[in-house]
């Protein structure tokens, strides 16, 4: 059967792209769409009588950013097989729109407010065959929102279709840390409990777009990326500008490191035959506050790293090799420069007194524990906890920063230093290849649905086996290497107080995943615009095969 969801979904997506909803902004954006959410489903005669099973709740420890849940049963059978649908309501920022930022809420006027720039001739053709919606939000990831409110709806109205529980998560702040989805978790678990419910399947409706210019092809995809951040901490030697030969500069430390680390193919990941994009860096700096003529004393930089089937094992080794030979080649560059100089000056040349010395976070807690006892565990444990609780909301990056050179005051050893860690929160990488009952359910469900739907698409539809962005649906399975978990928050500074990557709930979950998402072009860019004929129509239908065979 057909579900005739065009038309509501485009009026979804334009109502909830015109509430702006950008992540951590000050207006309450994404807790104002997450009410537009559950007001929705409040209308519905059936949430009306089950109203506990639709409601919003708090981002993490914070009061002011919402998600919300609901979920129904279906009456045609017993069954306690649970689908859960995910999908975020926040978007990045609008800066890039400049003095018309505000068009970027109103799909209605970006179009002319485009038509009267000048724009690349495919953004031309694409406003000209009306095919398409403008607007921040629209292509990510609204409109995927909006397709599951709408399958919601039709099963909320046909619960003798259905035998079996749907679930529906719109989850705030997914642009920044997946607190939403995250703090969400709970709420999945609870109401596992609650219901007895066995969860069989998640689908997520994260954007995608075309891989090269002339690629037609719209996606789904099996499984997703992992993302991982590996960063450092290097602390240098100073010396007066005058004497520069006496300093190891921590800034040209880490700019070695990010030429091996950035772009560099050797460290792609590949499994099933797709490649990840190369680590590139997201962040390099010193610490150094105005201007002096002493070197600057710490330098400090992450970078991203994507994996499809490496565990954050592996990325620390490789992390922590670059690293290695970074400062191997920094110490032989020295002294090649300084033997030189010597030459020039006439005076005798001795090697510079620097060793190569890299250490992981743990290996580098454990070496001051080892040293100093008891003080020193409990005078970093003050310390950590006392820094979240003066600031709550720092970013997890800085926070590792600064716990790592407040431990570096206890450290004996003051010779020149890099030490690796991990600085924000880990995505995990997801294969679905059918090895079990589930994921092969799940397989076929789609791929069935695809099939149903092709004769209608207009659109080419293929399958990949990885999400390559970022995506929530990271933190809905467990993913790759369980024990791998343990050596990641061992190497986090911020797993005690800030943030702990809690398998134990995802366990609970622990579904196959599918992105059965947006399409459309230039995701996070001025330009972001959704393929409606796929996005509103395809997509929608799909995802609702994939759940009727599912619960069947």
């Amino acid at each position: 059967m057909n579900l005739n969801s065009f038309e509501e979904v485009k009026r979804l997506t334009t109502e909830m792209v015109n509430i702006p909803s950008v992540n951590h902004a000050k207006d309450g954006g994404e807790s104002k769409v997450a009410k537009y959410v559950n007001d929705f489903y409040k209308a519905m005669p059936y949430f009306q009588e089950h109203p506990e099973q639709n409601y919003m709740f708090a981002n993490l420890e914070e009061d002011d950013r919402h998600s919300n849940i609901c979920y129904l049963k279906g009456t045609k059978g017993n069954s306690n097989r649970c689908v859960i649908m995910i999908g975020h309501i926040d978007t990045v920022g609008v800066d890039d729109y400049g003095t018309f930022w505000e068009k970027a809420f109103r799909p209605d006027l970006l179009p002319d407010q485009f038509m009267s720039m000048s724009m690349p001739q495919a953004v031309i053709d694409d406003i000209k065959s009306g095919q398409f919606m403008f607007g921040r939000g629209a292509l990510d990831m609204k409109s995927g929102v909006a397709g599951h409110m709408v399958i919601m709806k039709y099963f909320a109205e046909h619960l003798d279709e259905l035998d079996g529980y749907v679930m529906h998560v719109a989850e705030c702040d997914e642009e920044d840390m997946s607190g939403g989805i995250i703090a969400a978790l709970d709420e999945i678990v609870k109401i596992k409990k609650k219901e007895g419910l066995e969860y069989i399947a998640c689908i997520n409706a994260d954007y995608s777009t075309n891989y090269n210019p002339g690629d037609e092809n719209r996606y789904i995809y099996y499984g997703c990326i992992g993302k991982t951040l590996p960063s450092y901490v290097a602390f240098g030697k100073e010396s007066h500008v005058g004497q520069s030969f006496a300093a190891m500069d921590p800034n040209l430390l880490m700019a070695e490191i990010t030429r091996k680390m950035s772009l560099n193919v050797d460290l792609c990941d590949i499994a099933h035959g797709e490649i990840c994009v190369p680590p590139i860096s997201l962040k390099q700096a010193d610490t150094k506050v105005g201007y002096t003529v002493q070197t600057a004393l710490v330098a400090t930089g992450y970078y991203n790293y994507f994996i499809h089937g490496m565990s954050p094992r592996d990325v620390l080794a490789n992390a922590k090799q670059v690293a290695i030979d970074a400062m191997d080649d920094i110490i032989e560059h020295l002294n090649t420069q300084y033997k030189r100089f010597c030459r020039l000056s006439q005076c005798d040349f001795t090697p510079l007194p620097w060793k190569t010395r890299v250490l992981t976070y743990k290996e580098y807690y454990d070496e001051i524990a080892a040293n100093k006892g008891q003080e020193f565990v409990d005078a970093m444990d003050k310390y950590m906890k006392e820094l979240h609780e003066s600031d709550p909301g720092m970013d997890l990056r800085d926070y590792g920063f600064k716990v790592i050179q407040e431990m570096w005051k206890w450290m004996d050893d003051k010779s020149p230093c890099i030490v690796v860690f991990f600085g924000s929160l880990y995505s995990a990488n997801i294969e679905m290849t059918g090895k079990t009952p589930m994921e092969k359910a799940l397989l076929d469900a789609v791929e069935g649905a695809v099939e149903m739907v092709r004769p209608e698409a207009e659109r080419q539809i293929k399958t990949r086996m990885f999400y390559p962005y970022i995506a929530d649906s990271s933190f809905m399975a467990v993913g790759g290497d369980e024990t791998a978990v343990d050596l990641l928050n061992d190497n986090m500074p911020s797993t005690k107080y800030k943030y702990h990557h809690d398998i134990s709930k995802i366990r609970e979950i622990n579904v196959p995943v599918v992105n059965i998402g947006t399409f459309g072009r230039d995701g996070h860019m001025v330009t972001e615009r959704v393929d409606m004929k796929q996005t509103f129509e395809n997509v929608p239908n799909i995802t609702f095969e994939t759940i009727r065979t599912l619960l069947k």
